[in-house]
């Protein structure tokens, strides 16, 4: 392109409607302003009110400058394709796109689903703050279908009561049971704190920055087993999606919680993160229910924050086990039983394997899961694995009904 050639091309743009220099103003000014091509800026048109006689704003749609024949050319170039010869791959993701800015247009903020930000997407949404939101709501219905504590009678009961774990503490029951009723709470669209909750899981382990939709396959990705979320909830309700809420939000587990979530896209060993999750949740109710944290939360004064660290600390032991031993999704059922008895019967010695864990990876220290791995690597052996030939097989579930322990006698209801 000749000086000639060059001026004719510049004269030609600052002429078209909506384009013109970048000229020096306030910062917000120019700051307002979609930088164009070529260092041009986008400008909407300037024209006067004949009525009242103030300076109105015309906004150009950028759909206008595709039928600008000098923005044609100067993409277009010699010998390549031009704008008729445009892939079908390209004319649909403009209709996506199209489609996308009509429907945000035709969506008002304040109608969006909870509270959001300048993009309209639903803000995150903390472990603390989803956790009020039931301290404050009306759970009546809920509680009063409460079974706090296993059943036991004859004697299982006597031995239980001369050599099992303590009761739990009066001033403590009610945050006991406000975990039972959170744990008899489905997901309701209608409540906003509820896809918040969803939204902040779905942003948190996928990276994503914007709102995912309510129904789609796209849920299946974070490991649930169709396009509602909600459908996986039976047994454990609301709490478990609590429970991971905690964990991708806490900066101590969040990078635990991907490392998890990696493991469950592994080509050969991945597995279902979100119904892992569930099942580990089931395990945390039961514990509780069996009183087996009594002792942990009677020493802590509290409930919610020991469940949540026995949570944690269980899905790290079923997260090194499958690492470790090389396990695949038919080994679940077996992996989940094996964390079930060893979470319920070494609860203290679980607590302190997370603490150890979150320490060592907060120092940058190499962690036994990666020693294990290294040093069965350089013996040129795999661990062994448990075989489905000597073990009664559990199927893997949304929510696996593992029944009770053999020592505990009359029904036990999960929920």
């Amino acid at each position: 392109m000749d000086g000639d050639q060059l001026c004719r091309t510049k004269e030609k743009v600052l002429n078209f409607p909506g384009m013109g220099t970048c000229a020096p103003g306030s910062l917000q000014e120019q700051h307002s302003y979609k930088n164009g091509l070529l260092g041009l800026c986008l400008r909407p048109q300037v024209t006067d009110d004949a009525c009242n006689g103030k300076t109105m704003l015309k906004s150009i749609p950028i759909s206008t400058l595709k039928h600008n024949g000098l923005l044609q050319s100067l993409t277009a170039g010699g010998g390549e394709r031009t704008h008729d010869e445009v892939t079908l791959k390209m004319l649909q993701a403009e209709a996506e796109w199209e489609a996308l800015e009509t429907a945000q247009r035709e969506l008002p903020l304040e109608e969006r689903e909870g509270p959001t930000d300048a993009t309209g997407c639903t803000l995150l949404i903390s472990f603390n703050e989803a956790l009020q939101h039931f301290q404050t709501a009306d759970l009546y219905e809920y509680r009063k279908n409460i079974q706090p504590i296993v059943r036991r009678t004859g004697f299982s009961a006597i031995t239980h009561f001369l050599f099992g774990p303590p009761r739990l503490h009066k001033e403590l029951q009610e945050e006991r049971d406000l975990v039972f009723a959170i744990a008899q709470c489905s997901l309701d669209n209608s409540q906003k704190v509820h896809i918040r909750v969803l939204q902040t899981i779905y942003k948190k382990l996928t990276g994503a920055k914007f709102d995912s939709a309510r129904y789609g396959t796209h849920w299946e990705q974070l490991g649930f087993q169709g396009e509602d979320p909600g459908t996986d909830l039976r047994g454990t309700g609301f709490l478990g999606l609590m429970h991971t809420l905690y964990m991708v939000m806490d900066l101590q587990t969040l990078p635990l919680a991907r490392d998890i979530y990696k493991l469950s896209h592994h080509p050969t060993q991945n597995f279902p993160f979100c119904l892992m999750s569930i099942n580990i949740t089931r395990i945390a109710i039961q514990a509780l229910r069996e009183e087996c944290l009594s002792k942990e939360c009677n020493r802590r004064q509290q409930v919610i924050a020991v469940l949540n660290d026995f949570y944690a600390a269980a899905f790290l032991h079923l997260y090194q086990i499958w690492k470790t031993e090389h396990k695949t999704i038919s080994d679940s059922g077996f992996v989940l039983k094996e964390v079930e008895t060893f979470a319920k019967k070494n609860p203290k010695q679980l607590l302190k394997k997370l603490e150890t864990y979150l320490m060592e990876r907060q120092n940058g220290m190499v962690l036994l899961t990666d020693k294990v791995s290294l040093s069965a690597n350089h013996a040129g052996m795999r661990p062994k694995s448990t075989s489905a030939a000597n073990t009664k097989e559990i199927n893997f579930m949304g929510v696996c009904e593992l029944e009770p322990e053999p020592e505990s006698e009359g029904e036990v209801r999960l929920i």
